[in-house]
């Protein structure tokens, strides 16, 4: 059995992506994916803030491929990945909301409930009533999920998870390390990983 551990925003497009492509391509029978939620606001400070300098002064052709980039792989996965009005987003609460379906065992359809909610259906998902819809979807209890939230141990967990892939070597989401310490950065290198698996 290979261990695949999946370090992911649900803020990144690119993340929502690799995320389909990792339950597609990756049978359970053969690879243990490992969820590992981080806030990725919190990597670019720490390691990545060139991010933001690239925001605020974006080279126009390259932000114009990269639109029709994201597009491009997202008719190959079958996805609808819009603009959402509000982005980037403050998705703490969603990602303090990822341990909780970890506990609940109902990660992967909340994780997939908040990219469509997002990036389908350009719904704000850093408010309240957004993640309400998304929690009561996949049969958690809302006050319950609120509650949790809201305690230092998810709000410490989150920041745990985070902290652990800047000193692994990452700088953003989505990082996959397979079996151990293989890194791989990006939706794009989800092929390089089945190569080495041989699937």
């Amino acid at each position: 059995m290979h261990q695949l551990a999946f370090y992911f925003d649900c803020s990144s497009p690119w993340t929502y992506l690799a995320f389909e492509q990792a339950l597609q391509r990756f049978p359970a029978s053969a690879v243990e994916i490992i969820w590992k939620p981080i806030l990725v606001g919190g990597l670019f400070n720490t390691v990545n803030p060139s991010v933001y300098a690239t925001r605020a002064q974006p080279v126009p052709a390259k932000a114009a491929y990269a639109q029709k980039d994201l597009q491009d792989w997202a008719r190959q996965g079958q996805l609808t990945i819009g603009q959402p009005p509000v982005f980037p987003v403050n998705s703490v609460k969603a990602m303090r909301g990822a341990f909780v379906a970890l506990d609940k065992g109902c990660l992967v359809p909340y994780a997939r409930a908040v990219f469509q909610a997002y990036w389908r259906d350009l719904i704000d998902i850093s408010q309240d009533a957004a993640l309400r819809a998304i929690v009561e979807s996949v049969g958690l209890e809302a006050a319950d999920f609120f509650a949790r939230i809201a305690q230092p141990e998810y709000k410490e967990r989150l920041r745990v998870t985070t902290e652990e892939l800047a000193a692994r070597g990452g700088f953003g989401s989505p990082t996959l390390f397979l079996n151990g310490e293989d890194m791989y950065f990006g939706n794009d290198r989800l092929g390089l990983i089945a190569q080495r698996l041989g699937l």
